[in-house]
């Protein structure tokens, strides 16, 4: 350990308080890119950019690019029927992957990033900093003047969104629904998570079916997730150069189909081969809608691994390369259905030129395993978000590049999602039935954005309503049209994210209930000033030397474990600090701004509480040890604090100097700096020598039971749901790093 003399002069600059501002979207962005957000020449930023959108291709990009490999047999499962069938499902795949992942989610959803991060929570948390609709009762008004909480709202149109917020903060039924819409949009996302790999692989392989077997497909998906564990970093820039070969590759294969086969299939960009189509087939040209939205599959990964890059870097690579690539691609295939109906179950590999076929085969299967990459990266994304609200159950996040700090593995989900898709995997065997279930969750998790973005809308960007109403009637009923017709085939495969859904939901439900009623018990049985300085008072003369740090939960008094623990250890150490662990509803708060510190009174009895603020991206296990950081900070916030007494002093004096008259003083005033600095300097030496001493770590160790006369429900998830999960999981000491030989664990038992 440090000396305490070496790390006073080790005060790092970033726990000075200072305010930084964000220019645009820009400097948001990069400030998470780089180390510390300090600032780069606009030559730097350009490269950082291209730099990120070059590595994008390889996480993000995977399953929309590999889409074209089962969207026409997915929509013909009978045959093609008539000829212009093609040109009206080319038409519906045309402005589907325009006004969906292009006009929706790249120029207008990745707006809605809170600080640069994406996905459900992130805008579930943009909504709830703007209302006050978490569950937690752990606002605080200095929540507010943390530099990245700030939300930049135009003056006008305030009227509508003020009456929209307070309903919402009124509503509990508005709040307890929100947290469920963004449950099952999360659970969603990680149902594609599980079904991407599936049909991306089995699509691939497709190519010479003959010679597959389902245990060949699963030693894919094994080898798959076991390089996860390198990071999104190492992955992207491996990814990245297949990728970008098979965008370029698929966009060639096009143009040269409908130069050979049919040049005139480029008229399907009239609507009105879509109003014929759906003449001609009524209720089968509704069902097959359910293929046609596989086009957009992986759409929502650009929303939530946008953390992992920039909303610039994606917006760059997508309309560069992708976008152009997959509708050449897509018109290409369409050219030669036109004169080959009969192969529309094997489109992709049959319009592949005799010569390309094995190149292109090589290309599809490694760019079908690097489809899975985007959706793998995009659960890890919101899992983390999740974890830190919460909202799931604790596992490790391991930060895989200390350069893009979005960049995240989670060990015990991946293993999880791998099993999971290879059980699938073996068990379906066919795309048409994981399609089926496929298009479920990716419509869901697209119809849920849309809900929230709305409120973004209209509460945040205070957007005109026309241009609201203009998003509801083309989106939105898009969308709704489509979620119609997956669901149609609920029985058909479609019942497999939904029951996976319930399943994720039901574990995040049951974490989150019981995560609230522990906090209201802290909250009921927090111990009040004046019990706190009748504790202090008894204990006085039996103090030890060191220092001794309580955890936990509480932001809103002292948590009823220092009872407890002094009722069993009548003795304290010489310095104690309170130390509330707080994940704020932003993606990251800067360091400088982490430490919140308050004295507990009287100041002789050196007790402290510190509200320790997180975002839901940041890292919890920092590099150097947490305790170092905090006794910096704690150092910083004494000399403040004397310095505001100083002042404070100052001004009364002026005052009663008016008050009298104004009449001429002797100048006192560094007598008056020295008596404040003799206390705060004794302050500091105090707590340097009960550093120097040791640090002792108090972390509670809570056993929670239902109360008695529970109903069976309320026992069946606490008593034996929650602490199954409990058991199997990670502990609180683990999320921080926490020496296991200064640990000290206080067993209570909270009755709920």
């Amino acid at each position: 350990m440090s000396s305490p003399e070496h790390a006073a002069e080790e005060i790092p600059q970033q726990l000075q308080r200072k305010k930084l501002t964000w220019n645009d979207s820009l400097d948001i962005e990069s400030c998470k890119v780089g180390s510390g957000g300090h600032h780069r020449s606009k030559g730097e930023e350009w490269s950082l950019i291209l730099h990120l959108a070059f590595q994008s291709f390889g996480v993000v990009y995977g399953d929309l690019g590999t889409s074209p490999l089962y969207v026409f047999p997915s929509t013909f499962p009978d045959g093609v029927k008539h000829n212009d069938d093609i040109l009206g499902v080319l038409s519906l795949i045309f402005y589907t992957i325009t006004l969906l992942p292009l006009i929706k989610y790249i120029f207008i959803v990745l707006r809605a990033n809170d600080n640069g991060d994406g996905g459900t929570f992130a805008l579930y948390s943009l909504i709830c900093r703007y209302a006050k609709v978490g569950l937690i009762p752990s606002q605080e008004a200095e929540d507010r003047d943390v530099s990245t909480f700030h939300l930049e709202l135009p003056n006008n149109r305030m009227k509508r969104a003020s009456r929209i917020k307070t309903k919402l903060e009124n509503s509990k039924f508005a709040k307890f629904f929100l947290l469920f819409a963004t449950m099952l949009g999360t659970s969603m996302v990680i149902g594609d998570g599980v079904l991407t790999p599936c049909i991306s692989v089995l699509s691939a392989v497709g190519g010479i079916k003959n010679a597959t077997k389902a245990m060949t497909e699963a030693a894919v998906l094994v080898l798959l997730f076991m390089v996860q564990r390198f990071g999104t970093d190492k992955v992207g820039y491996s990814f990245a150069p297949i990728i970008c070969v098979w965008l370029l590759l698929i966009a060639g294969i096009g143009v040269y189909n409908i130069f050979k086969f049919d040049t005139l299939v480029v008229k399907a960009i009239n609507p009105k081969y879509i109003v014929d189509y759906f003449r001609r087939n009524k209720e089968k040209a509704w069902v097959s809608l359910g293929g046609v939205i596989l086009c957009t599959t992986g759409t929502e990964a650009l929303f939530a691994d946008v953390g992992h890059f920039t909303v610039r870097s994606i917006q760059i690579s997508t309309c560069t390369l992708t976008y152009p690539a997959i509708i050449l691609q897509y018109t290409g295939q369409a050219s030669f259905l036109r004169k080959h109906n009969d192969l529309v179950l094997d489109t992709f590999y049959k319009s592949i030129p005799g010569h390309m076929y094995w190149p292109t085969f090589v290309v599809a299967v490694l760019a079908s395993i690097i489809a899975s990459q985007s959706m793998i990266s995009a659960t890890f994304s919101i899992i983390q978000q999740s974890l830190s609200l919460g909202c799931f159950p604790r596992v490790k996040i391991v930060h895989t590049s200390a350069k893009y700090k979005g960049q995240v593995y989670i060990p015990e989900v991946n293993y999880l999602l791998m099993v999971a898709c290879v059980f699938i995997t073996i068990g379906f065997r066919t795309t048409t039935k994981i399609g089926n279930a496929y298009g479920i969750a990716v419509v869901f998790v697209m119809t849920l954005t849309s809900a929230f973005l709305v409120l973004v809308m209209i509460m945040i960007w205070k957007t005109h309503m026309v241009l609201i109403i203009l998003y509801i009637l083309i989106i939105g009923s898009i969308e709704l049209v489509y979620l119609s017709s997956v669901l149609f085939k609920f029985d058909q495969g479609g019942y497999l994210p939904l029951a996976f859904a319930l399943f994720l939901m039901s574990v995040m439900y049951i974490w989150n209930y019981v995560y609230r009623k522990k906090y209201y018990y802290e909250l009921d049985h927090k111990i009040s000033p004046d019990k706190v300085k009748e504790i202090m008072v008894e204990n006085k003369s039996y103090r030890l030397p060191g220092l001794a740090i309580f955890y936990s939960e509480l932001v809103h008094g002292i948590p009823p474990i220092f009872k407890h623990y002094v009722d069993n250890v009548p003795a304290l150490h010489s310095v104690l600090v309170f130390v509330s662990i707080k994940s704020l509803p932003i993606s990251k708060v800067p360091v400088e701004e982490r430490f919140l510190f308050r004295r507990v009174q009287p100041n002789d009895f050196h007790v402290y509480r510190c509200v320790v603020r997180y975002g839901y991206t940041d890292i919890r296990n920092e590099q150097e040890p947490f305790e170092k950081i905090l006794v910096e900070g704690l150092k910083v916030f004494i000399r403040e604090d004397y310095m505001g007494m100083t002042h404070a002093l100052d001004r009364e004096e002026k005052d009663r100097e008016v008050e009298d008259g104004g009449l001429t003083k002797v100048d006192n005033t560094d007598d008056e700096i020295a008596k404040e600095e003799g206390p705060m300097d004794r302050d500091i030496e105090v707590l340097d020598k009960a550093w120097k001493c040791g640090v002792v770590h108090f972390v509670g160790e809570h056993d929670v039971v239902a109360s008695k006369g529970a109903g069976i429900g309320k026992r069946i998830i606490i008593d034996y749901a929650y602490n199954f999960l409990k058991r199997n999981l990670r502990q609180s000491n683990k999320m921080f790093d926490i020496p296991q030989k200064r640990m000290l664990k206080v067993g209570m038992t909270y009755e709920l």
